[in-house]
């Protein structure tokens, strides 16, 4: 009992489907679909993996935020207010030339991607080195991403662009596109220089779009008394409405100022401090116990009861005044929201957008298909004509070879009954009376005789022209013979050229996407290489096969013509001769009643015929249904069999890409 118990567990295990469970929400969403397009019913690409993987990614990652403005707004120190860290490099000129993303990370550090794909890693000291856009190295740099260990990064990535006003025009298009993607914008601008003409202009050309996940900071606020910031505030707001869903006046200086004395603040560096000291020492150092750290360690949390016992009112007093907190309340409250809808409609629609490349590139499978159907049902007609030509072509040469024969025929029955000849013979009739008692009187009559050595000499041995007339006839049914099996190469000749017409362009074809399946596109290459096999092989053997039928009649025939026309005429002369003698037998006996048999002329061209079998010869040549004919009729039956056979195998090859749409699109319409 107990192997079987373990039978039915090992088979359920190994053979008991097991229903995938899905986390709730995005990424559950986005699992499902990756799961039904990587079923391997679709042979999928890696690429399509990977860009489904990404797409997960994309669902996972933080909420992004794109700081922007014009150079010298201020954009490194409000991002650095924003982090409580001076960590991003300031100036006076446009300093940040490559798109900075700031993503949370386990320690501080900085990677440079290039657009050769590479990737280096580098100290965020050195931030600067890669920024700073007056040097002259930095061109094959493609984005900068800063990683720090700040609680505020793992819900929200920020994104420091160039300038839209930046010397580079590469710097502008790529900020363009920047703002096109993220889930919020953060314009940034001087308080002194907001709502002129040059900042109207450049939120015209970049920012008519973005109103509702835009937030216009007025910086430097700490410049100017409320009732300037008021009236600042208010002009901007009425002025930019269609551009910014809300205005806010802050103070980077004194955000940074605050938030960097921050209790919170204070004790994070010190513990970082900390911890890198003793990272430091343990490198250094042959340890066999902690007792060396005890003393730096009691001076950590010396530090950190100082800072918490400190009146911090003073800061918390500068960071309300700042205003940096309503803009992290405008990034929580009305930005998130948003981005989270916008970033499930985005990544939707591109899973939709994935289908729709799918089912794209699969329509241009079935397009090589519908090419190969169209080929094979347009070209039916004309196949069917060209084998109703090679019967009109052939019928009539046929037919003249028979008009020759019988000429043949009619010659030699002629010159046979020109050489029936008379004779006297004689015959005893017994006389009547009693004088003439056992007497016999002998009657001479007519009877006739054929000189059939005369006929011999004259058709076949002086003369040879029936000779020369069947050698003739033979050549002819030979060319004929050539002529028309070659004719019914042509039909599978055109049929081939047809098809190789199709087959040049689809033995090369690729995906034009990379996400299709390259197993589906090989497929496709290897059906088109592969078309004889495939397609033409079947009309191949037809057409030999109808071909060898022919030959084989013709050599039947070529068999009968060759027959001795001499025996034949031997035959036919020894026949008549027997029916005279027959006929005198008769005539003697009762001549009241018999005659002398006398050959006519269609009699003798008759028995040479039938001696000849010239029945099956005529047959073969002038018959409406001759044989010709009838190999005509079975090769247009069985191309018809054969055509209707390929045009649904490649229909059935079809109708796999065609079910394949149909579960893309069902895939599509439950995401």
């Amino acid at each position: 009992m107990s192997i079987l118990n373990s039978f039915i567990k090992e088979f359920n295990e190994k053979f008991t489907a097991v229903k995938e469970e899905y986390e709730e929400g995005l990424v559950g969403d986005i699992k499902r679909v990756k799961d039904k397009l990587l079923d391997p019913d679709f042979l999928p690409s890696v690429q399509l993996k990977s860009i489904l993987d990404k797409q997960i990614r994309r669902a996972r990652y933080p909420m992004e935020v794109a700081i922007t403005g014009q150079f010298s707004s201020g954009k490194s120190t409000f991002l650095n207010a924003l982090l409580s860290k001076n960590i991003l490099p300031t100036g006076i000129t446009p300093v940040t030339s490559k798109v900075n993303f700031i993503n949370y990370g386990e320690e501080y550090k900085l990677k440079i991607t290039y657009y050769s794909g590479a990737q280096e890693y580098a100290p965020i000291e050195a931030i600067a080195e890669f920024t700073d856009q007056r040097k002259h190295d930095m061109n094959d740099i493609k984005y900068l991403t800063l990683y720090a260990p700040m609680d505020v990064l793992k819900d929200i990535s920020f994104v420091d662009t160039p300038g839209l006003n930046s010397q580079s025009q590469s710097d502008t298009d790529t900020t363009r596109r920047v703002l096109r993607d993220v889930g919020g914008i953060i314009w940034l601008t001087l308080i002194d220089n907001a709502g002129k003409m040059s900042e109207a202009q450049v939120l015209e050309e970049y920012m008519e779009h973005f109103q509702n996940k835009s937030l216009c900071v007025l910086n430097q606020k700490d410049k100017f008394n409320q009732e300037q910031i008021e009236t600042t505030t208010k002009y901007v707001s009425e002025k930019f409405s269609k551009y910014f869903a809300e205005v806010i006046p802050i103070s980077a200086k004194m955000a940074l100022e605050s938030r960097a004395a921050h209790k919170d603040i204070l004790i994070h560096d010190e513990y970082e401090k900390f911890i890198k000291e003793f990272k430091d020492d343990l490198k250094d150092n042959e340890v066999e116990s902690l007792d060396f750290f005890q003393k730096k360690f009691d001076e950590y949390k010396r530090k950190v009861k100082t800072i918490q016992s400190s009146d911090a009112s003073g800061n918390t007093k500068l960071l309300e005044e700042s205003n940096i907190q309503k803009v992290l309340d405008f990034i929580e409250n009305t930005i998130r929201p948003q981005a989270a809808d916008s970033k499930e409609y985005a990544i939707k629609k591109d899973l939709k957008g994935i289908c729709d490349i799918l089912v794209k590139e699969y329509e241009t499978i079935i397009g090589v298909y519908n090419s190969l159907i169209e080929i094979l049902g347009g070209a039916q007609n004309e196949i069917l004509e060209a084998f109703d030509e090679i019967h009109k072509t052939y019928s009539k040469q046929l037919f003249d070879i028979y008009n020759a024969l019988e000429s043949i025929m009619e010659k030699m029955a002629h010159e046979t009954y020109k050489n029936i000849k008379k004779q006297k013979a004689h015959r005893y009739e017994k006389r009547s009376g009693f004088l003439h008692k056992d007497s016999f009187e002998e009657i001479e009559y007519e009877t006739y005789w054929i000189d059939s050595d005369n006929v011999y000499k004259s058709l076949f041995y002086d003369d040879q022209t029936i000779d020369k007339m069947f050698k003739r006839a033979i050549k002819q049914l030979k060319v004929i013979e050539l002529d028309s099996a070659e004719a019914f190469r042509n039909v599978y000749r055109d049929i081939k050229h047809r098809i190789h017409r199709w087959q040049e362009p689809y033995e090369l074809i690729k995906k034009h996407r990379e996400i299709a399946s390259d197993l589906e596109f090989s497929a496709t290459r290897h059906f088109a290489a592969k078309v004889y096999e495939n397609v033409l092989r079947s009309y191949h053997r037809a057409i030999l096969e109808n071909i060898s039928a022919l030959r084989k009649k013709f050599a039947y025939f070529n068999g009968a013509l060759s027959y001795s026309y001499i025996q034949t005429t031997q035959a036919t002369i020894a026949h008549f001769e027997q029916l005279i003698a027959e006929s005198v037998i008769l005539y003697e006996k009762e001549p009241t009643k018999f005659n002398i048999y006398h050959p006519r002329e269609d009699e003798i061209l008759t028995k040479l015929k039938a001696n000849f079998g010239f029945e099956k010869i005529e047959d073969f040549l002038t018959s409406k249904r001759n044989y010709l004919y009838k190999i005509i009729q079975y090769s247009k039956n069985q191309y018809l069999e054969i055509n209707e056979d390929r045009l649904d195998f490649v229909e059935s090859k079809k109708g796999e890409f065609i079910n394949k749409i149909e579960k893309l699109s069902q895939i599509k319409e439950e995401i």
